[in-house]
């Protein structure tokens, strides 16, 4: 799951808690829409530990001439 359908259950269990005020028998939409946005946040910051991890950029070794490369035949 990428960082996109963290969004999308964030933005999903905000609407089922805060915006509806449906009544569904055996199940409280609002604990339901606590559980996708925790949810959501947990992806979120896997995500981004995974990423930053990944994005680690190790500096250039100083490149070796090599002479023998450089010479012409026969000099």
């Amino acid at each position: 799951m990428g960082i996109g359908g963290c969004i999308i259950l964030i933005a999903a269990g905000a609407i089922l808690t805060f915006g509806t005020d449906w009544e569904v028998e055996g199940a409280n939409l609002d604990v339901v829409g606590l559980i996708l946005m925790a949810v959501g946040l947990i992806g979120v910051a896997t995500f981004t530990s995974i990423a930053k991890r990944r994005r680690v950029v190790v500096p250039p070794a100083t490149p070796v001439i090599d002479e023998r490369a450089t010479r012409r035949p026969y000099e």
